[in-house]
């Protein structure tokens, strides 16, 4: 014979669907938190990356410069300032190339994590919703008044 399963009980259930609610709550609260911490870190790669853009963009011009000297006059300072250029930029090509795929691992690490947020909040403004319709008091009939 095989053994019947226990019916649950009131209270125990009543606790399950209340640490249900609260732990959809400490998990919304803890996605914003890591969606406001990410967007941080977000914003300081986008600011990085940028500057490394606009340092590339200089250090290109400028060795485009040394060498053009360099073609009209082959001295040893000419030669040294193109090495220092070339050495430079290619410091800030590597630089570049590591801030954009942190870049590039944080935003789609962000965009999860604005997904999950959004659902979360949305499950809990709706169990809110639920909530405060299940918990109104009961109105109270009033007879009819009888026709004199």
């Amino acid at each position: 014979m095989a053994k019947a399963k226990p019916v649950v009980k009131a209270a125990a259930l009543d606790k399950t669907i209340n640490a249900s609610t609260d732990s959809l709550t400490k998990a919304s609260s803890d996605a914003a938190t890591a969606v406001t911490k990410k967007s941080a870190e977000a914003k300081k790669l986008t600011t990085e990356v940028k500057r490394h853009t606009k340092k590339k963009a200089t250090l290109t011009k400028r060795n485009k410069t040394a060498t053009a000297k360099l073609k009209k006059d082959t001295n040893t300072a000419n030669k040294k300032a193109v090495a220092a250029v070339a050495k430079e930029l290619k410091s800030t090509k590597s630089a570049l190339d590591k801030a954009r795929a942190g870049k590039a691992v944080i935003s789609t690490e962000l965009a999860a994590l604005k997904s999950a947020a959004k659902r979360l909040t949305a499950y809990t403004k709706a169990i809110a919703a639920v909530d405060k319709i299940l918990n109104k008091p009961a109105k109270k009939r009033r007879m009819k008044r009888t026709a004199k």
